[in-house]
């Protein structure tokens, strides 16, 4: 099996992984300088990262669904559905309502590790889901 189908299979067991709330496997895979890009401002480098990011999510219920894996040199890009149930998201309660929205993941991969991620979701469309509201602002002469 070539590198790029293995970084394949590593880019898809990460978001299993993630459906499964697995933090210390996710660890594993991921590289003690891994960064994450797109996600929470200020998060950590490497394993403390991963934690603080699951921390910050708090208890959910998701599942994660890859609709397109595609692959070249070091990088692996998943474009995926996540159907979730959480608390809250950015502040805004969710009220046990499920939220369904897409994102997209790069990771760049050395050595059988993910050293980086970059995170592109839809969060605006999830904040709408959960009954936030979009109010025009006011220009002020």
């Amino acid at each position: 099996m070539s590198s790029i189908e293995d970084n394949k299979i590593m880019a898809r067991r990460w978001l299993q992984l993630i459906s499964e709330h697995r933090i210390e496997d996710i660890c594993e895979m991921t590289a003690p300088t891994w960064r994450m890009h797109g996600g929470p401002p200020q998060l950590p480098l490497g394993h403390d990262g991963v934690r603080e990011l699951f921390r910050q999510i708090g208890p959910v219920e998701q599942q994660w669904t890859v609709e397109d894996i595609i692959a070249e040199g070091d990088k692996v890009v998943v474009r995926a559905t996540n159907t979730c149930v959480q608390d809250s998201f950015l502040g805004i309660p969710s009220r046990d309502r499920q939220q369904r929205f897409t994102a997209t993941f790069i990771h760049c991969i050395a050595d059988g590790k993910i050293v980086e991620t970059w995170r592109n979701a839809d969060d605006l469309g999830r904040v709408l889901q959960l009954g936030a509201r979009i109010e025009p602002g006011t220009s002020e002469q």
